[in-house]
């Protein structure tokens, strides 16, 4: 998209984090705005700014990992303002444990939010945009771990897989069919979200609090570790901007952290050259991103970037 103003944007996880600030920024550049969250108070909140700083805001309080959820929140949408011109997939949750531990509510839970509900959306969606015919754009939000992989959190690495996967797919079907819509996925690294708090929205038929699990020593250390890479991440100000003229190129991989490129070269080079994946090397990326270097460990990431 080249112009924004005047154009509606459908905003999904709008009550905080990426969807509060792409709401931020889709204000400031005009857009009518139809902001969706399971949280009401969150979203809200993110409408109140909107509408302070003189932009125009509706809200929708779904639950996007239900379809016909999402059949409320685009017909909704059109009932406001009869068009959608800027769909941004943005709700999601990372929840990490291995898979023996992770019980399968979780896994259910992730790949619903995370996936289903960006074929959901884009499923209602993408005929509407074909029918106005004028320039729109989908963003679909990933994440790194939708471009590498490593271990302790399988559901969210195989969900953010998927989320890539699937915007590639379906851009190659629109390009084909010469619609007059783009595409972009969103692949950022560690940044101070509010992703580390995912637990708090989760609803009532994924909650099993008498599961284990969930008071277990290993589910107390996989948050720990996505406290400290969240609240230790890029700061959320500048995704807002950056990702807005990500979209007005028409960028389709767009990556907050260009340092990352050398793990996702090795990566492709294990593929590639038909090599196991290297646990030596995720060891050491792990051990840098928790926040315990050693300088054999540096050393070897950067020999092996």
């Amino acid at each position: 998209m080249k112009e924004f103003r005047n154009k509606v944007a459908l905003i999904t996880g709008a009550g905080n984090g990426f969807g509060q600030e792409f709401a931020k920024e889709a204000c400031r550049r005009g857009m009518k705005l139809m902001l969706a969250d399971i949280d009401e108070n969150d979203v809200k909140r993110t409408q109140s700014w909107v509408k302070e700083n003189g932009g125009e805001a509706e809200i929708c309080v779904v639950d996007v990992s239900l379809e016909e959820e999402c059949d409320k929140l685009v017909n909704e949408t059109m009932k406001v303002y009869g068009r959608i011109d800027l769909l941004i997939n943005d709700a999601g949750v990372a929840i990490g444990g291995s898979v023996t531990e992770l019980p399968s509510r979780d896994w259910e839970w992730i790949v619903h939010v995370n996936d289903f509900a960006h074929i959901y959306t884009m499923k209602r969606v993408i005929p509407i945009m074909k029918s106005q015919g004028t320039p729109c754009h989908i963003l679909n939000v990933a994440s790194l771990a939708g471009l590498l992989t490593m271990g302790s959190m399988p559901a969210y690495f195989a969900t953010k897989h998927f989320a890539v996967a699937l915007s590639e797919s379906v851009y190659y079907d629109l390009q084909e069919e010469k619609a007059n819509i783009k595409m972009s996925v969103f692949c950022p690294s560690f940044v101070q979200t509010d992703l580390n708090h995912y637990y708090r929205h989760r609803p009532e038929r994924y909650k099993a609090p008498d599961d284990p699990y969930y008071s277990s020593d290993y589910a107390k250390h996989i948050q720990d570790i996505a406290d400290h890479v969240i609240t230790t991440g890029t700061p959320l100000d500048p995704v807002g901007p950056f990702v807005f003229d990500a979209l007005e190129r028409e960028t389709f991989y767009i990556e907050l952290h260009p340092n990352t490129k050398p793990m996702i070269k090795h990566r492709q080079r294990d593929i590639l050259k038909e090599r196991v994946p290297d646990l030596e090397f995720i060891k050491r990326i792990r051990s840098l991103v928790e926040g315990k270097p050693k300088l054999k460990n540096i050393i070897y990431v950067l020999k092996h970037m």
